[in-house]
């Protein structure tokens, strides 16, 4: 018998914590190659909580936008190690307490949001078609904010969501960032809700430009336009003073002349049909769902939450503070998705 991925060594792993040194003395005795193998589960968990914290630094912007949360303790993680190991096909949804992690804030936590730090909002997408000087405002903030957001960094968070895909235990990944973390710690199979800031598109003639290239188009445009700003926002741009904003050039479409705006859904806009049917399907194919840094405040994410729970999926939530979805939950634990994601054994 193969002791080392069956669910009676995790169990076994629950009861020494619960139970201490003399349950674990007992099972060296009565079973030595229960014994065993339950001493090298022990050890991948030291080495897992090792490289956690060796790599959760990678970014090295420290707590600014990351709320307060509990310690992670030994009893969180056998929770959801226990609920990995009861299901081998998940659908995880992630939000922006995901990425405040890498540095980039988010717009409700508490203290530490932009809500909480700031009166100004994000653009509405009829706003934007409207008004041109909404546009320039839009895009000068943008462009100054775009080589710090663009050159963050996954944390290790999304780096193990990525190797879960590997080893076959993520179905299908949703997320509701528009930053490109998870692409860049190498998930594939997934779908980014709100779009993705790195693409660009006509609104006219819809011809896509990588982001970057409209970087040094605007460049080319104002070549005596500058301006400089340490704030970001959940969306990659910066505040802006309207002065500061005079005399920007605004980019438009290089075939048509068209307006420009980043391949993103915009707050009140709508997420394509088509693609919340398709979401809607990896949900029914998934068996069970982790929810990974979001209050499922935004309609657009919760949906699938609820039709998991309408079609009886189980479903664990990791974000700090409440979600829309905890009576919904099978388990929620209020900790950093960094502290408590790369101790999983994935195997």
């Amino acid at each position: 018998m193969e002791y080392r991925n069956s669910l009676f060594i995790k169990c076994l792993h629950v009861i020494v914590r619960l139970y201490g040194v003399s349950a674990q003395k007992g099972l060296s005795r009565l079973a030595p190659g229960l014994a065993r193998a339950y001493r090298d589960r022990g050890a991948y968990m030291s080495s897992a909580r090792e490289k956690s914290t060796t790599e959760t630094d990678d970014n090295d912007v420290g707590e600014t936008f990351v709320p307060q949360s509990p310690r992670v303790t030994d009893h969180d993680i056998n929770q959801l190690q226990l609920f990995m190991d009861s299901h081998k096909s998940l659908f995880v949804l992630t939000g922006a307490g995901m990425s405040t992690e890498s540095g980039i804030p988010d717009y409700r936590s508490e203290g530490v949001g932009l809500y909480a730090r700031s009166k100004n909002r994000p653009v509405q997408y009829q706003d934007f078609l409207k008004s041109s000087n909404l546009r320039q405002r839009y895009w000068a903030r943008n462009y100054v904010g775009w080589p710090k957001f663009s050159s963050v960094r996954p944390n290790a968070a999304h780096r193990i969501l990525a190797e879960w895909e590997k080893r076959g235990r993520v179905h299908w990944l949703v997320t509701q960032n528009v930053d490109a973390l998870h692409s860049k710690a190498g998930s594939v199979m997934m779908t980014e809700l709100h779009g993705c800031s790195h693409t660009v598109e006509c609104l006219s003639c819809h011809r896509l430009y990588p982001r970057h290239y409209i970087q040094q188009y605007i460049d080319n445009l104002n070549t005596n336009w500058s301006a400089q700003s340490m704030d970001i926002t959940p969306d990659g741009d910066v505040q802006l003073t309207q002065k500061q904003i005079n005399n920007f050039q605004t980019p438009h479409c290089e075939s048509c002349g068209g307006m420009l705006k980043p391949q993103v859904t915009f707050f009140g806009d709508n997420v394509p049909r088509k693609t919340v049917d398709m979401i809607h399907q990896k949900v029914i194919q998934s068996d069970a769902v982790l929810v990974a840094g979001s209050s499922l405040e935004v309609y657009s994410g919760y949906r699938f939450i609820s039709g998991a729970a309408d079609q009886g999926k189980p479903i664990a939530i990791v974000n700090i503070g409440p979600t829309r979805a905890d009576k919904l939950s099978r388990i929620k634990l209020g900790v950093k998705c960094g502290d408590l994601l790369p101790y999983l054994q994935y195997d």
